[in-house]
């Protein structure tokens, strides 16, 4: 069984000219420490398109050698226009097909399912790559409606190949329920960004959690 695996959502704004560094603190303190970071997503809210593109233009590199997929939010002409390796769609951003007919065949593209397998099947059979559920604990990310039970995660798992994402409110405290459930992904934001030791340590705490699942599958 393979390992459950961090997906870092960058803060609603950034500072281009400290967020590269910690990201790449994160990434490599977090890896030290046993848990990979497989993707950041590009989740900047209210902010022109040309600082979006500019911020994954910066970042780019900084993920390419660092091994981390760059997944922009949304927006598919935006992931098109910076090279981006993958793109999260929300239920109102357009459908799956019509980012594949833009992003090509090898883009990774992923759908927000909140608490709905259907949503999920039919993200998975219009060809999605990952289907995220959540808010599974309260978030101060973004407003959310819907709090599925981790259950979810493990029907999803032991019915599908697609991998999931569980999202919303998770901290290294909470997640290792959503691990043993079944989740492929956290996707993490704050508990990684704020963290009062550095993105390093916000890391590198989520490493038991990460690890209860092979604990319990041996």
């Amino acid at each position: 069984m393979l390992d459950c695996q961090l997906y870092l959502i960058t803060p609603p704004t950034i500072d281009l000219a400290t967020f590269p560094a910690a990201l790449e603190e994160a990434v490599t303190v977090g890896a030290a420490a046993g848990v990979e970071v497989a993707c950041l997503q590009l989740r900047l809210k209210d902010v022109p398109d040309d600082e979006i593109v500019r911020a994954a233009l910066v970042l780019k590199p900084v993920l390419e050698r660092l091994g981390v997929a760059l997944i922009v939010n949304d927006r598919a002409d935006l992931a098109r226009k910076c090279g981006a390796q993958g793109l999260h769609l929300g239920q109102s951003d357009g459908s799956v097909e019509d980012a594949r007919a833009l992003l090509g065949a090898s883009a990774e593209i992923g759908v927000t399912c909140h608490d709905s397998r259907h949503l999920a099947m039919e993200a998975a059979e219009a060809g999605a790559d990952y289907v995220a559920f959540g808010a599974f604990y309260p978030t101060s990310t973004k407003q959310t409606e819907f709090r599925p039970e981790p259950e979810i995660l493990t029907i999803w798992s032991e019915t599908t190949v697609i991998p999931c994402v569980a999202i919303g409110g998770i901290n290294a405290q909470n997640a290792a329920p959503l691990v043993d459930a079944g989740a492929d992904y956290l996707a993490v934001s704050s508990a990684v960004w704020d963290h009062p030791d550095g993105p390093g340590a916000g890391v590198a705490a989520f490493a038991d959690a990460l690890q209860d699942r092979s604990h319990a599958a041996s």
